[in-house]
């Protein structure tokens, strides 16, 4: 009987032990609304076979050698848009990718990286369902598409909580990149293509130049967010600097992609936060956002109201 207890007890500490080591928490949609109609694509048995293969893959990998508990686990959405079918099995689209960070103290959630990858093209059969992660080698266009966003969403994550912390992420991340460059992975894998790529994404990571921008969200988000509420003017004075920061990153390397990535997640948050601001960090701050987001300039000028 004591023998039985004790297995039983192994059987129970094996079974918290998986389910807490398993680090992502990835919703996963596959949208097949504008892809045009086929045989294939009336299949919703073969999406939902796709959408499940990759949730698995994403969610049920363990990534590091840390132990997670589920409230821990790191929130990301990936929405993959099909758009062409231009052969049996293979696919056409693009790819809308979040990753998403908790604020201490709050109810708040607050997304740290938001991405879309205009290059999502791969190969699904449903006899593919289980997918395997190689680290070390290419297997598909999918497998490594899917690996790579899994590793740079632990870079990020960990750089949010401990300054650096991500880095042996982020060149796993790389290590991934480089094989997939190197193996025909298909496009977004290379410097000789899109800017706004998979590519330029690690390479902007990994740039000494540009340490100050990963060192700047540790800082952005462990002290200003997380003490935001305690301290809303002291952190809008640090949001400042950081961004004065990031106007020197661009002088440096004005097609940075981090860059254009940190004001994609980052724009609604920051006219949130300098709603109650003084008339002089408004003008301050509108002036640094207008010059380095062009596009979203109007958005900006809420600011100033």
């Amino acid at each position: 009987m004591r023998l039985r207890k004790v297995f039983v007890l192994l059987l129970s500490l094996i079974a918290v032990y998986e389910a807490s080591a398993q680090e992502l928490s990835c919703k996963v949609t596959i949208n097949t609304s504008q892809l045009a109609t086929n045989t294939q694509q009336n299949d919703k048995q073969f999406f939902a076979d796709l959408e499940q293969a990759v949730f698995n893959f994403i969610n049920n990998q363990r990534w590091t050698n840390d132990v997670f508990a589920e409230k821990e686990k790191v929130k990301c959405n990936l929405v993959i848009n099909l758009l062409k079918s231009p052969a049996q099995n293979r696919f056409i689209g693009n790819a809308q990718f979040q990753v998403i960070r908790p604020v201490y103290g709050t109810t708040y959630e607050t997304v740290t990286f938001q991405f879309v990858d205009r290059a999502f093209e791969f190969s699904f059969a449903p006899e593919e369902r289980q997918m395997v992660f190689n680290e070390q080698g290419f297997t598909n266009k999918l497998t490594s598409m899917l690996s790579y966003y899994s590793l740079l969403a632990l870079a990020i994550d960990y750089d949010t909580f401990s300054r650096l912390g991500g880095s042996q992420y982020l060149e796993r991340a790389y290590n991934v990149c480089t094989i997939a460059g190197n193996s025909g992975g298909g496009e977004g894998w290379s410097a000789n293509s899109d800017m706004r790529n998979r590519y330029w994404i690690i390479e902007n990571l990994r740039n000494q130049q540009l340490l100050r921008f990963r060192e700047g969200l540790y800082n952005y988000h462990r002290v200003v967010l997380d003490g935001f509420a305690s301290n809303p003017a002291a952190a809008r004075k640090q949001v400042i600097e950081f961004l004065q920061t990031l106007k020197n990153i661009v002088s440096l390397k004005q097609n940075a992609v981090v860059i254009n990535y940190f004001f994609d997640a980052k724009s609604i948050e920051l006219i949130n936060m300098f709603s109650e601001a003084t008339s002089q960090e408004k003008q301050q701050v509108f002036s640094l956002l207008s010059n380095m987001d062009p596009d979203k300039t109007e958005a900006y000028r809420q600011i100033l109201k």
